[in-house]
C-alpha cells in the first residue's frame, strides 16, 4: 500500500496528464553551476574551457525517487565571440527515464562592463514509461493510461539570453519549445494524454564585497511551466577568501537546503547542496543530496586567476 501510494505521490509530480502539468525537465539546487543546463546563453560565458559533472539523488528514502546526473562542456571560440556547448544527461523517476543529449551555441557581444550573449540548443532525448509495472490494486483491473509502456525518441529546442559581468549576472531563457506528445490514450472515448511544456528560467545574481576577505551572494532562479505555478529559488552564499562559500536556499512550497563549495583548486571547485522537504513528503523522505565538480582547462602553471563567481 505504502509503494503504490508513492507512486501515485511521484505521478502527481511529473504531471502525468494535461490537467496535471509540473516541472518535467530535472531540477538543479546548485543551477548556478549548471546554467547550461536552463539557458544555451551561457555557453562560453567563463571564457575558459569548462567541464561540469552534477549527480542530484532527490528524496532519498522513497522508492522511485528522481536521480538525475549530467556532464556538461562549453567553450568559447573566434576570439571568445561564439559559444559552443553540450551536454549528456540522465534523468529517472519511478518508471520513467529520459537519456539524452543537448547541444548549445551562443553569439556573444562584448560591452563595456561585461557580455551580452544570444543562445539556442538543440535536445536529442529517449523518454521511456513503463507504464504496465505499476501495481493498480490487489485485484486485477484494468486502466486504459497504464495498459502500454512508451519508449519514444523525443527532438526539442529552446533560446535564452544572457549577460554576467565580474560580479552580476542576469539570464533569460525559454525550453521545450515544441510540445512533443509523450503519452496518449483514449478513456471514455476522449483523447488523453501527456506532453511536453513549455519551461521558462529567469535567473540572477549578485556578489557584494563585504571586506577583503567575505563577499556575498545572493541569488535567484524562477521557473514557470505551463499549466503549473511559479517556482522560485532564493539562494545567499558567503564567500570567505574566495576559496569557500557556505549557503542556504528557500524553495517556495517545497525545500530548504543548505549549500557549500570548496575552490579547491584555480582550476578546480567541488559543491554539495542538501535539501529538505518542507511538504508532506518530509514524512517520507530523508533529504537530497546533490554534488557538483567543475574543472577548468586552460590555465598556464603560476597564472593569475581572478575568481570566477557564475
Amino acid at each position: 500500500m505504502k509503494k503504490i501510494t508513492i507512486i501515485s505521490i511521484l505521478f502527481c509530480i511529473v504531471g502525468f496528464s494535461d490537467l496535471a502539468k509540473a516541472q518535467q525537465d530535472a531540477m538543479y539546487s546548485q543551477y548556478m553551476f549548471n546554467t547550461l543546463a536552463i539557458n544555451p546563453a551561457y555557453a562560453g560565458s567563463r571564457n575558459v574551457t569548462s567541464a561540469t559533472a552534477l549527480f542530484r539523488n532527490q528524496w532519498t528514502g522513497i522508492d522511485g525517487a528522481p536521480k538525475t546526473g549530467t556532464l556538461s562542456v562549453d567553450a568559447p571560440i573566434l576570439n571568445k565571440t561564439i559559444g559552443l556547448g553540450v551536454q549528456v544527461f540522465t534523468d529517472k523517476l519511478g518508471i520513467t527515464q529520459t537519456n539524452g543529449g543537448t547541444l548549445s551555441a551562443a553569439y556573444r557581444i562584448r560591452m563595456e562592463t561585461g557580455s551580452l550573449s544570444f543562445g539556442i540548443q538543440t535536445v536529442f532525448s529517449q523518454y521511456r514509461a513503463n507504464f504496465t509495472e505499476v501495481p493498480l490494486s490487489s485485484a486485477p483491473a484494468y486502466d486504459p493510461a497504464f495498459a502500454d509502456n512508451v519508449s519514444k525518441f523525443l527532438f526539442n529546442v529552446g533560446t535564452g539570453a544572457y549577460y554576467n559581468s565580474d560580479r552580476f549576472y542576469v539570464g533569460l531563457s525559454v525550453l521545450d519549445l515544441m510540445p512533443n506528445s509523450l503519452t496518449r490514450y483514449e478513456s471514455n472515448n476522449i483523447a488523453m494524454g501527456s506532453k511536453q511544456a513549455l519551461h521558462v528560467f529567469l535567473a540572477s545574481g549578485y556578489v557584494f564585497p563585504l571586506s577583503e576577505d567575505f563577499k556575498l551572494k545572493p541569488s535567484f532562479l524562477i521557473k514557470g511551466v505551463k499549466g503549473a505555478p511559479l517556482e522560485a529559488d532564493l539562494n545567499a552564499a558567503l564567500w570567505i577568501k574566495d576559496a569557500v562559500s557556505i549557503g542556504a536556499q528557500y524553495r517556495t512550497s517545497a525545500d530548504i537546503g543548505a549549500m557549500v563549495e570548496i575552490q579547491a583548486k584555480p582550476q578546480i571547485r567541488i559543491g554539495y547542496a542538501y535539501d529538505r522537504s518542507t511538504t508532506v513528503l518530509k514524512e517520507f523522505n530523508s533529504g537530497s543530496h546533490e554534488i557538483m565538480l567543475r574543472y577548468e582547462f586552460g590555465f598556464s602553471k603560476g597564472k593569475i586567476l581572478s575568481p570566477r563567481y557564475f
